[in-house]
């Protein structure tokens, strides 16, 4: 089948891989402008590109798709359907028809749960033991297309967003080529989502991070998992941000402790007080200090053993 698959995270690459070893003819690359990053900002290409250049793929970087000349760029390879994954942009409308089999994306959720642009750390931040994998046909609002085919999987206790992502990137790219085949056979119907049943995940914003001791030690937990690698997990130290990078919860050692309260319990650790439970801290980086181990941070605050401090705003 010919197509043109538009990606640029490094969630798309397992299906851009998978696409080109296949029988399928992959056209063309779409993938987001080249942009700066990092402190010295330098200019730095999307994963998907360099997946591209390296298959020696046509790539086009759009500013925008809005432009009317992208129809007929579209149209030149006579593609017989669009495959976009973790593109970043919302495409416009007159796109989505232009391929005879329409336009398919794969999204990173059991829809029409976890609609929008993270449902990957929403659902672990929710507490959720189980998500999956969707292939649908892309309609004029987010995430609301009839779905093709959907594969479910547990989520371990353990698993962090970015573990998550890498597990469901190749779910995707292998359901993704089941729903060509079977599209191209014409096996398969997408059927629509049931509204009744949406939720949303939205984009992550820095401040969701911000740790809020009066939840429960699980609470805490899944948030740490969650929003790892980004936007990170923070609470603050007498004024000064401090990144959360690593912990879990523990059984508390005391029968009463004030939420937010960081405790040198020696060989128990840095354990801190929630609303429920506690949590042991493992990784810690108080701001322009390096990563160090939480028992290190607590000699170097010089906080006596069985005394506390509290963290918070």
């Amino acid at each position: 089948m010919r197509l043109i698959f538009m990606g640029t995270s490094q969630f798309a690459v397992p299906a851009l891989k998978k696409l080109y070893e296949s029988h399928h003819n992959v056209c063309q690359i779409f993938t987001q402008p080249d942009r700066p990053s990092g402190r010295g900002h330098r200019v730095s290409i999307s994963p998907v590109k360099s997946v591209a250049l390296d298959l020696g793929l046509p790539i086009h970087q759009p500013q925008s798709l809005k432009l009317k000349k992208w129809i007929g760029v579209i149209q030149a390879v006579q593609a017989e359907v669009l495959v976009v994954i973790a593109y970043g942009k919302i495409l416009p409308s007159f796109i989505f028809d232009l391929p005879p089999l329409g336009t398919i994306n794969v999204h990173a959720s059991l829809l029409p749960r976890y609609r929008g642009a993270a449902p990957i750390p929403w659902a672990i931040v929710n507490g959720e033991t189980q998500t999956g994998v969707s292939t649908m046909k892309i309609d004029e609002n987010m995430d609301t297309g009839p779905i093709f085919l959907q594969e479910e999987v547990s989520i371990p206790l353990s698993e962090t967003a970015t573990e998550l992502q890498d597990r469901l990137a190749i779910l995707g790219a292998d359901l993704l080529l089941k729903t060509l085949d079977l599209l191209k056979s014409n096996l398969v119907k997408a059927k629509p989502q049931n509204f009744i049943l949406a939720s949303y995940a939205p984009m992550l914003k820095k401040l969701d991070g911000k740790l809020d001791w009066n939840q429960s030690s699980r609470q805490i937990y899944d948030r740490i998992r969650g929003f790892n690698p980004w936007p990170g997990t923070y609470t603050h130290y007498r004024g000064t941000l401090l990144k959360i990078l690593e912990g879990y919860p523990v059984d508390p050692p005391w029968k009463e402790s004030s939420a937010g309260s960081l405790w040198n319990y020696g060989t128990a650790g840095a354990l801190v007080s929630c609303g429920e439970g506690c949590l042991r801290l493992k990784r810690v980086q108080l701001e322009n200090h390096r990563v160090v181990k939480a028992k290190d941070f607590l000699n170097g605050i010089h906080l006596p053993l069985n005394q506390f401090v509290g963290l918070g705003s």
